[in-house]
């Protein structure tokens, strides 16, 4: 049975560097300490949460409950042909992982580079950046059941996945803690740098012929240029979604906002870029007491040093309040509220 600790600090495993309280905290560091964690009593008395890399949460308050640590490390590879799936423990970091990937010469994750959290994560948010998403390299993750304790395989059609969405942020939110993921890489790459940034980054480094290290390289140049270091100022990544609207709406808001930056979905529908929406109406770089947006980038919003969950809550929702008035279009938050 892994060690329960009581009235725990979360300042170090959130990466807004908020100020919060666990009651209880425990850390998973093998499968079967999840299995022992499940069969315990308190497992059934307690509220829950499951932390990866505290890269997608927003503490408001203390945490009364108990806070799963997820910590399964692990990377095993094994080959198919030009298929390779590599199977990696929830616990890894995920750009850990992607540099493991890119280092063995393992194609498809190169484009997620520098996202923070964890692998067991990813599946949950449907990560994505830079015209990828870890739908298209997803093959399957085991997850055990809380209230049981028996262990699950989904498949990529179990997982419901859509824009920042999968069957565990719905209708199976809360009932599963992921273990592992397995993803299906390629050892024949096929580059993608049809998102704009990432061949004008390529043309800079002048390269011509790019192989997935370089692509890798390319994204960590723009991200680092654009998003602040969660070690030096405490931030989420990207707070909000970018908003998918369909095309009436598209038509009207471009005759009246002809700069608008969109993106047309594959299913239909135009994706509008939420940090375009927030930078046109004032906020990019904007301090408010301890919080604001980030001054390369109105999408993240950052912890300028002794902000509250509730203070940056109340900042963001100024946000998404002057963007309906001024565009129509709601925001919605990335990041989980709690």
């Amino acid at each position: 049975m892994p060690v329960l600790q009581e009235n725990i600090s979360l300042l170090p495993y959130n990466t807004f560097r908020l100020k919060a309280n666990a009651r209880h905290f425990v850390e998973i560091n093998e499968p079967s300490d999840l299995v022992a964690l499940l069969s315990s009593a308190m497992i059934k008395e307690e509220r829950l949460l499951v932390l990866g890399g505290g890269s997608n949460v927003l503490f408001t308050e203390d945490f009364d409950g108990l806070v799963i640590k997820m910590s399964i490390g692990g990377i095993d590879a094994r080959t198919k042909g030009d298929d390779v799936f590599v199977t990696a423990g929830a616990g890894v970091v995920w750009n850990d992982f992607v540099g493991y990937c890119v280092e063995h010469g393992y194609a498809g994750v190169e484009n997620l580079t520098l996202i923070p959290g964890t692998v067991g994560a990813s599946p949950v948010q449907n990560i994505g950046a830079y015209g990828v998403e870890l739908k298209d390299v997803f093959y399957s993750c085991t997850a055990y059941h809380i209230q049981t304790g028996m262990s699950k395989v989904f498949f990529a059609e179990d997982c419901k996945f859509g824009y920042r969405e999968s069957v565990f942020k719905n209708e199976l939110k809360g009932q599963y803690i992921i273990s592992s993921v397995t993803f299906k890489l390629s050892m024949n790459a096929v580059v993608n740098t049809s998102y704009g940034a990432i061949q004008a980054e390529l043309d800079r480094m002048a390269i011509a012929a790019p192989a997935i290290a370089d692509v890798s390289a390319a994204v960590a140049r723009i991200r680092v240029s654009k998003l602040p270091d969660p070690s030096t100022i405490g931030n989420a990544g990207s707070f909000f979604k970018n908003p998918v609207i369909d095309l009436e709406q598209f038509e009207r808001l471009k005759s009246r906002f002809p700069d608008l930056v969109h993106y047309t979905m594959p299913g239909g529908g135009e994706k509008l870029a939420a940090g375009w929406l927030i930078e046109q109406c004032g906020f990019k770089g904007l301090v408010s007491g301890h919080t604001g947006t980030w001054k390369n980038q109105a999408l993240v919003l950052v912890n300028h040093g002794g902000a509250t969950g509730q203070e940056v809550y109340s900042f963001s929702e100024k946000i998404i309040t002057t963007v309906e008035a001024k565009y129509g279009v709601k925001l919605e938050r990335e990041v989980n509220m709690l």
